[in-house]
């Protein structure tokens, strides 16, 4: 999420979990039921508009002051599933984060120091009456990590030109996403013993087991699909790249791994020298 107006909006990908109605305790599942009946449901980029109206007040609004009761459904086998948005969550969250990628002074003149101490403990409060709270939707802006790729095969590789234009994405079941989570995971700690990738999908493991099992995985490339070349995104198969190299490692193959991660690396490099440039 953008900080304030005087800030370029970031180009942002998304990882998103559908569940089933099934997992949602009531009354929130009668009212994702209801929703999900509706003629039209909000898009991404709706949800995109609606975070960007936060900034227009003078000081911005980091979080919103009320929860969002809006989702993005998607019907799985006849199931219909739902991914909520939970804005208000996800504000906290990015708050916490924005210190890892924006110098202090441009943090404090976009979200002055008492903003972000009220919304901190409002945050804490919040926290202390609900400890089991975890997002549906997690972000990252200017790339795709190299971790969410682990969770899908190129063959669920979805692109094409929708309402809001291109969509590049990948959606897969839950227990693919889990199990191949886990086939990394013993791939990368036999090549490498620990190191950042590792624990990221760690980290993204510990996330989908929060989730009901049948529940859906999609990894969107969201605005990333406006900031870059349409050839580009056509010839991008970063998923074939990343399990081509675990595939390597499991062989003990390590020039055909270094290959593989090469070509991620030069792919995804020239995206964020784009965000450098801007």
């Amino acid at each position: 999420m953008a900080l304030a107006s005087s800030v370029i909006v970031p180009y942002a990908a998304y990882l998103r979990v559908y569940e089933p109605l099934v997992a949602f305790p009531e009354p929130e599942r009668s009212h994702w039921a209801e929703y999900a009946r509706r003629e039209r449901t909000p898009s991404a980029q709706d949800e995109l508009r609606r975070s960007l109206a936060d900034l227009l007040p003078v000081p911005p609004v980091p979080v919103p002051v009320h929860e969002s009761d809006d989702a993005f459904v998607a019907a799985v086998d006849g199931v219909t599933c739902i991914c909520p948005w939970r804005t208000r969550l996800r504000g906290w969250i990015a708050l916490e984060e924005v210190a890892e990628h924006l110098p202090a002074p441009l943090i404090d003149a976009a979200l002055p120091p008492v903003v972000r101490r009220q919304a901190v403990a409002d945050f804490e409060r919040w926290l202390e009456r609900n400890p089991d709270a975890r997002p549906w939707i997690r972000s990252a802006t200017w790339h795709v990590p190299v971790r969410w790729f682990v969770l899908f095969a190129d063959a669920e590789r979805e692109y094409a030109k929708g309402e809001d234009g291109l969509v590049l994405r990948y959606r897969t079941p839950m227990v693919e996403a889990r199990r191949r989570v886990a086939r990394g995971l013993k791939a990368l700690k036999e090549a490498l013993d620990e190191g950042p990738l590792i624990d990221g999908l760690v980290d993204v493991g510990r996330w989908l087991e929060e989730f009901h099992p049948r529940s859906l995985v999609e990894l969107d490339y969201g605005g990333l699909v406006h900031a870059l070349p349409e050839e580009q995104l056509a010839e991008d198969h970063s998923a074939a790249d990343v399990a081509e190299g675990l595939a390597a490692l499991r062989d003990g193959d390590g020039t055909r791994a270094g290959v593989a991660y090469e070509r991620l690396t030069e792919r995804w490099s020239a995206v964020r020298d784009r965000q450098r440039s801007s």
